[in-house]
């Protein structure tokens, strides 16, 4: 029987999006093998596109095309793979699993909860109406929401106050470096998660994550209980 919390202030968990929330790995990579076939080229493994989801279309271009946006050619492609993605952006992306067990309890124990993610609007709003969630989130903080994206902590203090908490009242999970240092600029709580897309630049436990998580309940041990 658990006998304390870590953090027994917390009313909010906010969640990145693809790769720690959703997993959007399965689509992304798809329209980017589309883009590829159209150009002649096989498609990709998923197990090799999957780390470099979390990046976006800039970490699926260097994947599959070996190039970053400096390239002449990296505009034309990007709009090529999000036009693919935009056509079919909830095909077979879903909540991790235990996800959803995770949202239902933070329902019962009275916590808010909200997404804040890189992703921009105009991707992060159908896909959200698309996942049919379980239980409707508190916000939704897309990457075009504040001025600045991840890693600024901006997101993370917008979601907050959307919320009606402060930041000291929050947790942020995340699978990429980023995340970890927006809740730490922001004044959050943070947590690495293993499930995650990771990437291969530097390992999760040097990314200076408060905590390390393999699944989504085990989030449970952080947070407080039911009154």
């Amino acid at each position: 029987m658990r006998t304390h919390t870590a953090y027994p202030q917390v009313r909010c968990v906010l969640f990145d999006l693809d790769g720690t929330l959703v997993d959007t790995a399965p689509d992304l990579g798809a329209a980017l093998n589309r883009t590829r076939v159209e150009d002649g080229l096989p498609a990709l493994a998923l197990a090799q596109l999957r780390p470099v989801t979390s990046q976006g279309v800039r970490g699926l271009l260097r994947e599959g095309y070996g190039i970053g946006p400096d390239d002449v050619r990296y505009a034309t492609l990007a709009d090529r793979v999000l036009a693919h993605y935009t056509d079919n952006i909830c095909v077979d992306s879903a909540l991790f699993t235990d996800m959803p067990a995770l949202l239902a309890r933070l329902g019962v124990q009275g916590l808010s909860w909200g997404i804040v993610t890189n992703k921009h609007t105009r991707f992060t709003t159908p896909l959200v109406a698309a996942l049919g969630l379980p239980q409707s989130p508190s916000c939704v903080v897309s990457g075009d929401t504040t001025p600045k994206a991840k890693p600024a902590p901006e997101p993370l203090l917008y979601a907050a106050a959307a919320c009606g908490v402060t930041p000291g009242e929050c947790v942020y999970l995340g699978d990429d470096e980023r995340d970890i240092i927006a809740a730490r600029a922001a004044g959050m709580a943070s947590f690495a998660v293993r499930w995650g897309y990771i990437g291969t630049d530097k390992p999760i436990e040097d990314w200076g994550a408060d905590h390390i998580i393999d699944h989504p309940l085990e989030l449970m041990d952080y947070l407080p209980p039911a009154a």
